[in-house]
């Protein structure tokens, strides 16, 4: 699963709104979809502060990010001047416009090609990230079974002197949960704790088939 978000801004004003737009409508996402572990990527292009593009990688985002210049560059090369300011008038968006539409196809390809040379690196990282989310695999999944009641105390020192003074060999308490571990070929990892054997072998089911 993936969930890949696109933006564009020209002023660094917005570029800090338009991030936490974007964190504020995919992270609910991610969370419902947790059990999963979902791909999270954002492609941006204009112009994006440090601290925006900043605050999704640190959300885990991988981030793909086409600046202002590298894009007006590209539209150079066929003869378009793509620069525009919050004064620029409609009329001359509309020139720009026609002169994108009346040009052959294979020049607007050219101008992607151009687009996507310049940032070919950060593509690339961002397209093995999202091939090993979508390949990935199964490589462990690790149980642990919880036996014991639970003993609540008033303060640190009694929680340390209960641990010091456990005795492992008291026999096996009866079961209280399990908590499950499961890393992929990717890194990824999910967890799960269960109270019951029904609630810790459905969330493993849930994973059989098309293992994860």
């Amino acid at each position: 699963m993936a969930f890949i978000e696109t933006a564009w801004r020209r002023y660094t004003k917005h570029s800090r709104n338009k991030a936490q737009e974007i964190q504020g409508a995919i992270l609910p996402l991610v969370e419902t979809h947790r059990g999963s572990a979902p791909f999270v990527g954002v492609i941006l292009a204009g112009v994006f502060t440090e601290g925006a593009l900043n605050q999704l990688k640190s959300l885990g985002f991988v981030v793909v990010y086409f600046p202002y210049e590298r894009i007006i560059r590209a539209f150079r090369r066929v003869g378009i001047d793509a620069a525009s300011s919050e004064n620029s008038p409609d009329a001359e968006f509309a020139e720009k416009v026609e002169a994108w539409e009346s040009l052959a196809i294979t020049k607007r390809i050219s101008v992607a090609k151009a687009v996507i040379r310049a940032s070919k690196h950060d593509l690339r990282d961002f397209m093995t990230k999202l091939e090993q989310a979508a390949l990935r695999r199964i490589l462990s999944v690790r149980i642990l079974a919880l036996h014991g009641v639970t003993s609540d105390f008033t303060s640190v020192e009694a929680a340390i002197a209960f641990v010091r003074d456990y005795e492992k060999g008291e026999g096996i308490k009866p079961i209280v949960g399990y908590e499950i571990q499961i890393r992929y070929s990717n890194g990824d990892r999910i967890d799960g704790r269960f109270a019951d054997k029904t609630a810790a072998i459905g969330f493993l089911a849930s994973y059989q088939n098309g293992q994860g």
